[in-house]
């Protein structure tokens, strides 16, 4: 069991307030939970639901952190069970969340606009890292040196992710558009693997698969830009905030707590890393202290939001979106649902 510091409410004082506040709540397109601190918690209150399915991905390493110390086990108690499921990119976790197959996903937070701007009606409620987990990969052997040698080259990305939506930031930027490439839409284990047997000419990589291909196969980073990388978001449904806020607030509350504990002990973070991915520890440990900045804000905001109007114009043109601009502004205006964040880290 978890030995962090609790900085929590208790278990059953979160979901009486929060049973409260889900009666204050309606539904819609920008439906938020009601913030109001004042409501006092019913003396016979329950969790508003007996389970809480949630994924955990080895892009996210507080995931694997409140997964591995039972945090969300510990504040949620015997009345709730809770199912873990294994998001292989964020196309998978959008996937799962539209399904109703988990409650809590995990998105880069491209992935998370493209699936809003496509009719999912998910919000961000939590940030879990700003990390710079994407880059043009090319094999040991290749003649590519930069993004420009791409134009008639196959690339292997998993469409729906933020390596894909950085491949298309990258070719925009050296004069090219995906006309000038081959997309083979792969997801990320299978595109490494691709570009490993060559048949492939380059990838879009993410890590930790990325670093772990630097160190065992010698592939090379051709092209890194950080400010093409967004944001880790943490998502869930409209419906799921508006019927289960307490359930969501318990959520948010347990990864604050792993950021704390991931903060404070690199090497142990880095190593549960390396066990759940089946990577090598230094490798683990490139991609914790060097690639991930989980030493964030996790209120969902402006500086967001910054980042995804620059990719807005990349994603409406890639003829990925129903709708293009439009509904991309759209999903813009409405996919920050900060009410979560602010109350775990007491910024009421």
């Amino acid at each position: 069991m978890s030995t962090i510091t609790r900085r929590i409410i208790p278990a059953i004082a979160i979901a009486g307030t929060m049973m409260l506040v889900a009666t204050g709540c309606v539904a819609g397109e920008n439906a938020t939970a009601d913030t109001d601190t004042d409501a006092a918690p019913a003396a016979d209150a329950e969790w508003s639901s007996d389970t809480l399915s949630i994924d955990f991905a080895t892009y996210n390493p507080l995931s694997l952190v409140v997964r591995d110390q039972g945090i969300l086990e510990d504040i949620l108690g015997d009345d709730v069970t809770v199912e873990w499921v294994q998001s292989a990119g964020s196309n998978k976790a959008n996937e799962l969340l539209r399904s109703g197959s988990v409650d809590v996903g995990s998105t880069a937070g491209s992935a998370a606009l493209l699936a809003r701007a496509n009719g999912s009606p998910i919000q961000v409620i939590d940030i879990f890292s700003q990390p710079e987990w994407s880059a043009i990969v090319v094999g040991p052997d290749s003649d590519i040196t930069s993004v420009e040698d791409l134009k008639g080259a196959s690339v292997a990305a998993t469409k729906g992710t933020d390596p894909y939506f950085f491949l298309l930031q990258a070719l925009d930027e050296a004069g090219l558009s995906l006309s000038d490439v081959e997309v083979q839409n792969l997801q990320h284990a299978d595109g490494r693997a691709a570009l490993d047997g060559g048949s492939v000419d380059a990838w879009a990589g993410l890590d930790p698969i990325m670093a772990a291909a630097e160190v065992e196969s010698g592939d090379t980073l051709v092209y890194r830009n950080v400010d093409f990388n967004t944001y880790g978001f943490l998502n869930a449904t409209e419906d799921f905030l508006t019927e289960h806020p307490d359930l969501a607030q318990a959520v948010v509350d347990a990864y604050e707590q792993a950021r704390e504990w991931a903060l404070q002990n690199p090497e142990e973070t880095a190593a549960l890393l390396a066990k759940v991915a089946g990577i090598d520890v230094e490798v683990a440990t490139t991609v914790i202290q060097e690639r991930s900045n989980l030493d964030v804000s996790g209120i969902p905001g402006d500086d967001q939001l910054a980042v995804l109007e620059k990719i807005a114009p990349v994603l409406a043109e890639s003829g990925d979106v129903q709708g293009g601009q439009a509904s991309v502004d759209k999903a813009l205006s409405s996919i920050v649902n900060d009410t979560f964040a602010k109350k775990a880290v007491g910024d009421e």
